[in-house]
């Protein structure tokens, strides 16, 4: 192993020196950074349209268009769940590439087929196994690229730049639809080969993980990691399966892993604390619906109580992640001195307040859509040339229920990353970890479930509708979490070193 120093810059106090701090960071974490970009725009594209692709292009009903989603998601927050040691194993370089070419094989596919028994296998299948391993192979590749002193902004701007790959996917969501028409077609300039217009935007993921691709292959020198004394090293990774091939290789890997997350997860059954941990994730659940309610059941809600055309992508996918980038920081300053199950507790329940601006009538608006706000809304920021008179109020019910949504957002999403950490015990950090991805799992599994139902019931595509029952049952159901977070804080909360209760 050979080892020098990496070029970072001397630790200072001063407010500058933490924005520069990455001055001379290796050239792989800024490629990881730009992996990041990509891939959440690529994400971004293909996660919005995923529900109208089904039912548009796939013929699927509401229904079974959530039954489908449910399968795929499942499978994406299992995997996620479950690659750290697969990762060890193969390295940050090799797990990149490998779910960088499942992630092209299955937008293609995507982009080009709309046979079911085609692209569930060779589609939505190898896409949820490319996506699952994105973001712990790049949080890794953060932590082992950067020094001591760069992780905490590493980290900063590896949150930043997630949020700037979601508002550019907002926009182009957006623009294709506008541009092309909700139901229209993009014929390819080579091959005479007509795109549907959700087949476009699946297309556009496609194209963004290429140079994603590329990136690693030549940006990204294998073995080169920074050790904890700030030395450039070279590791040589101990593989007991390196006589074997890549792929029986992986596939042997992959059953240690299963082996060891069984015996550890099966371990934590005999803490206390874990017992408090499980109630926490159960009842956390609740207010993480909403985010895949707006993902999979708004996109159609949308269309339908808007028009064809509507800009629900600047409506959610842009706002959110912009006020997130400047609220995060600044919440997360004000807060730091209070205990992160407190934090938690005020931030779900502004959260689980705002879809209730959905549940009331739009005529309850009326007045402010049809004056400055409602013209600033719609004209200026979404584009929509509508005279002020003529102006739908939901516009208004929406723009006020993703403000708030991404105040609470603000509060408490971060603190559920600390909380697992803080009622922990010793050296279980990381399953603990592991083991918070959970509400994300569960929650995608009834909204899945769920959205399709609520749709067919409470807003078809034909027929009468009562939009505002689908979204006071989603709101009641997020409300169960500060709810049950108060009830139940004598047994659950714990204390956490520094922090006010």
């Amino acid at each position: 192993m050979t080892a020098e120093l990496a070029k970072s810059p001397p630790s200072q106090d001063s407010f500058l020196s933490k924005f520069t701090v990455l001055k001379g960071a290796l050239r792989e974490l800024w490629v990881m950074f730009g992996t990041k970009v990509l891939s959440i725009v690529a994400y971004g594209l293909v996660n919005s349209t995923l529900i109208l692709w089904l039912s548009k292009d796939m013929q699927f009903g509401d229904i079974s268009a959530g039954v489908v989603v449910t399968f795929w998601s499942t499978v994406l927050t299992l995997i996620t769940v479950m690659i750290g040691s697969l990762v060890d194993t193969i390295g940050i370089k090799k797990s990149l590439i490998i779910g960088f070419v499942f992630c092209i094989i299955a937008r293609g596919v995507m982009s080009f087929f709309t046979n079911p028994w085609l692209v569930v296998p060779t589609g939505l299948l190898p896409l949820a196994i490319g996506e699952a391993m994105m973001t712990p192979v790049i949080v890794a590749g953060i932590k082992k690229y950067a020094t001591v002193a760069q992780r905490s902004m590493a980290f900063s701007l590896f949150y930043a730049m997630m949020n700037v790959g979601f508002a550019i996917s907002g926009t182009c969501f957006d623009k294709v639809r506008t541009t092309l028409g909700e139901y229209g077609s993009y014929t390819l300039p080579f091959g005479n080969v007509t795109l549907s217009t959700y087949q476009t935007l699946i297309f556009l993921g496609f194209l963004c993980t290429i140079p994603n691709l590329l990136l690693v292959c030549f940006g990204i020198r294998e073995g080169i990691a920074i050790n904890e004394n700030d030395e450039i090293v070279h590791e040589k990774r101990d593989n007991k399966y390196a006589g074997q091939p890549m792929a029986k290789a992986i596939l042997l890997s992959c059953q240690d892993c299963l082996k060891q997350w069984v015996a550890t997860f099966g371990s934590l059954w005999k803490q206390p604390a874990f017992y408090r941990f499980l109630m926490f994730l159960s009842i956390v659940v609740c207010v993480r619906l909403i985010f895949y309610h707006f993902h999979y059941t708004f996109p159609k809600y949308g269309i339908r109580e808007l028009g064809e055309g509507a800009p629900i992508g600047r409506l959610f996918g842009v706002l959110n992640p912009v006020l997130i980038i400047f609220l995060g920081p600044i919440i997360g300053a004000l807060t730091q001195k209070y205990s992160a199950y407190k934090v938690v507790i005020i931030g779900s329940f502004i959260a689980a307040l705002s879809v209730f601006f959905m549940a009331v009538p739009p005529v309850w608006y009326n007045s402010l859509a049809h004056g400055p706000l409602g013209n600033f809304i719609c004209n200026t920021w979404l584009g929509q040339n509508t005279p002020i008179d003529q102006i739908n109020p939901l516009f208004v019910g929406i723009f006020f229920a993703v403000i708030l949504l991404s105040i609470g957002e603000a509060f408490y999403s971060p603190r559920l990353y600390e909380y697992p950490a803080a009622i922990a015990p010793k050296g279980q950090e990381g399953s603990y970890m592991s083991l918070s991805l959970l509400p994300y799992f569960i929650a995608k599994f009834f909204v899945g479930l769920l959205s399709g139902w609520l749709l067919t019931t409470f807003c078809p595509a034909e027929g009468p509708r009562n939009s505002e029952m689908m979204w006071l049952i989603i709101g009641g159901m997020a409300m169960l979490t500060p709810i049950g977070l108060l009830v139940f804080k004598k047994k659950i909360q714990v204390k956490e070193a520094g922090r006010d209760d």
